[in-house]
């Protein structure tokens, strides 16, 4: 619940959104076409034509002694390579759970001496790159340039999430055919575009342990293009400012994309976060995919942080979610 203010405080942080009470019932109706759950049987069928999900592993130097790091290549969308960072407890013993991160806009997987959490933690840990973003993985399926997030848009068969989503399920997949992996015990996880991605990939793939979805991004379009003032969704009010495009053509494609839609479709056990000051992604679109959720959830309020959030008290707090995990229990949310 949002924190209650004390006397003498300023003005709501949220004055540019919605008030806190407000955002704790925004529950905003899904526009959700007709064809979405056969929308996405078939991009995950067509996804797969190059296989089912695999992934090749190769030992990587890191520099350290406490964990271990093999570069992973992913068969993503289409068979296409996806890259990843697998990080394992050194000398660990038998299939561990494993937490699947996913990246923030514009992000790649980084430098392997940037995910040491959860490793050092007893996790299996992997973090995969957002193809023709940041990273090392790259987009050849784009029809067009401009940034991902409006490439695309005047379909949903040719738009970026439909190939990104699909490689997120096929990494979660692979994963779960890994032998150092327990595939009972694999949870799923990111911030921002990397929490939109999440809830996309655990609606896809069948029951994961467990969701981590921090101010996540993809969520309730409508709202979030019109009221965001800054980050991706602002690029998706600029292309209609400059393609004219009928704006109802651009949410009919967007429909098929929303993170209220996935959350509705999710089970397992989840711990959202928002932040009430975030203007990249606005805290009544955070609340709508929460709201949404079907599965057993809590949120997490950082009330005077913008897209920053929790930070590293965020993480403290998902290992203390997680840690049944570890185990072999199931995680239930206070």
């Amino acid at each position: 619940m949002p924190a209650v203010p004390y006397a003498g405080d300023p003005p709501a942080p949220t004055a540019y959104d919605l008030d806190p009470a407000a955002l704790a019932t925004y529950r905003p109706p899904r526009d959700e076409p007709a064809d979405f759950d056969i929308f996405w049987k078939q991009a995950l069928a067509y996804g797969r034509t190059g296989g089912a999900a695999s992934a090749r592993l190769t030992a990587v130097d890191n520099g350290l002694s406490t964990v271990v790091t093999h570069d992973m290549t992913i068969a993503g969308y289409g068979g296409e390579p996806v890259k990843a960072w697998l990080t394992l407890p050194a000398h660990h013993t038998g299939p561990l759970p494993c937490l699947v991160q996913f990246v923030g806009y514009g992000g790649g997987r980084g430098l392997p001496v940037e995910h040491l959490v959860w490793a050092s933690a007893g996790y299996a840990h992997v973090v995969v790159d957002a193809r023709g973003q940041g990273g090392e993985t790259p987009d050849p399926g784009a029809w067009e340039a401009g940034p991902p997030v409006v490439r695309g848009l005047h379909d949903p068969e040719a738009y970026y999430y439909r190939r990104a989503f699909v490689d997120a399920a096929c990494a979660v997949e692979a994963v779960r055919g890994l032998s150092m992996v327990d595939p009972e015990r694999v949870a799923v996880g990111g911030v921002s575009q990397g929490g939109g991605i999440a809830l996309a990939a655990a609606a896809l793939v069948g029951p994961v342990a467990a969701v981590l979805c921090d101010l996540p991004f993809l969520c309730h379009w409508s709202r979030a293009v019109r009221v965001s003032d800054r980050g991706p969704y602002t690029e998706v009010a600029r292309w209609c400012a400059s393609h004219r495009q009928p704006v109802a053509d651009v949410f009919a494609t967007l429909a098929y994309f929303d993170g209220m839609s996935f959350a509705a479709r999710c089970a397992a056990p989840a711990l959202f976060s928002v932040a009430l000051m975030d203007r990249v992604c606005p805290p009544s679109t955070v609340y709508a995919a929460y709201h949404h959720y079907a599965g057993p959830k809590r949120m997490v309020v950082w009330e005077f942080n913008d897209h920053d959030g929790g930070g590293p008290h965020q993480v403290r707090r998902q290992l203390d979610f997680l840690r049944p995990l570890l185990a072999g229990e199931p995680v239930r949310p206070a």
